[in-house]
């Protein structure tokens, strides 16, 4: 689907602020309510738009750890890799997992309270997942950045 000047506004700002009234992106990317609905609309349909979600401060419900899991498996059969991703996601911790290329296969991002909870989280799910080979675990001290999707480049 191409995306005009219009389209990108709108998904920048929704971006920021998936409540903003239509009114004030109206507003916001010089369009008329009706218009803005129309652009909204076509892009949920075809998909540009996946959907509207909360963002939820994991620290302040309890979930003050991230950990990053890089993860071999013994297998990379098509059967392997749908299981694999299917364990995963039957697991609440884990936030993302990728497919990558390099040493590792995957690269898991998962949200626990602390070391003995993820301690608890490997003995009890991880490894349980057949078909592991290796993994290695490195402890977020510290987010960066977290950003939204580059739309104008």
């Amino acid at each position: 689907m191409a995306l005009d000047k219009f389209d990108i506004a709108i998904l920048e700002a929704l971006q920021r602020d998936a409540r903003i009234s239509l009114q004030e992106l109206s507003s916001q990317v010089g369009l008329t309510s009706s218009p803005c609905w129309t652009r909204i609309k076509r892009m949920e349909a075809s998909g540009v738009i996946e959907g509207y979600s909360v963002r939820v401060n994991a620290e302040k419900i309890g979930l003050a750890d991230t950990v990053i899991v890089q993860v071999t498996l013994d297998s990379h059969s098509d059967e392997a890799l749908f299981e694999f991703g299917r364990a995963l996601e039957a697991i609440p911790e884990v936030l993302e997992a990728f497919l990558v290329s390099g040493d590792y296969d995957y690269y898991v991002r998962i949200a626990v309270q602390d070391t003995r909870d993820y301690e608890r989280l490997l003995r009890e799910r991880l490894y349980k997942i057949p078909g592991i080979r290796h993994s290695r675990s490195s402890f977020v001290l510290r987010r960066l950045k977290q950003s939204l999707l580059p739309l104008r480049r």
